[in-house]
């Protein structure tokens, strides 16, 4: 059932870490939701690496990715109120939009801890 599971852990790990070595090099301004959205992909990614089965684990990681959902979404919504109110700007690199990193959060959170609750065992196969 999860044939990239360790794939997709890795590279939510390395998305974590990319994202961390541009601010921590300078290279974007620091900003609070973007340190909690890319620190909970990280640890999500590294509870993808362990036991998936493990209620704890599912525990942790629910929350984890509950808390991270919320930072992202509010800092999305803020986006949609400047939008709305005409004060919205992509700014000189539109890649680097909080409204476009915040929305992709959104997807790659949401998506790592719905993979790692579609987790079953390997059906056992009688030969």
């Amino acid at each position: 059932m999860m044939k990239y599971r360790t794939q997709i852990a890795i590279l939510a790990i390395l998305i974590s870490i990319v994202a961390w070595a541009t601010e921590l090099g300078g290279l974007v301004y620091v900003c609070p939701y973007c340190r909690a959205q890319r620190t909970i992909i990280g640890l999500l990614g590294l509870m993808l690496l362990a036991n998936p089965q493990h209620w704890l684990n599912r525990w942790i990681s629910s929350v984890l990715a509950g808390f991270g959902f919320v930072v992202a979404s509010v800092q999305h919504f803020n986006g949609w109120k400047k939008l709305m109110a005409g004060e919205f700007t992509w700014g000189e690199y539109w890649y680097a939009n909080p409204w476009v990193l915040s929305g992709c959060a959104l997807f790659i959170i949401s998506g790592l801890i719905l993979y790692l609750w579609a987790w079953r065992p390997a059906a056992k196969t009688e030969e």
